[in-house]
């Protein structure tokens, strides 16, 4: 399984608006895209209260894939939230079980 670790800044003054994208519709997305096996998103704290994330376990490379292309290395947006957002990051792991 491969972990994806996609990282967003919201632009300053964007929290509100980008919170409210996250939460009503990039969660909703992913729990509902096929290939992926868990989420599990992360809303921003008052320490950093532009930062949110996603950690997202993939069934395989294939799945993954077939959801963003095949330039799954570049973090994927919304057109919606292209406004909203100042940076944003994306990793990829090999999943360890236990």
């Amino acid at each position: 399984m491969i972990m994806r670790i996609f990282q967003v800044v919201a632009r300053p003054g964007k929290e509100e608006e980008f919170a409210d994208f996250f939460h009503n519709t990039a969660i909703p997305l992913m729990k509902g895209t096929d290939g992926i096996v868990q989420v599990l998103p992360g809303a921003a704290r008052a320490e950093s209260p532009r930062e949110f994330s996603f950690v997202m376990v993939w069934r395989d490379i294939d799945a993954l894939k077939a959801f963003v292309g095949e330039d799954y290395d570049r973090p994927h947006i919304d057109p919606s939230e292209a406004e909203l957002v100042e940076s944003r990051a994306i990793r990829h792991y090999d999943l360890v079980g236990d």
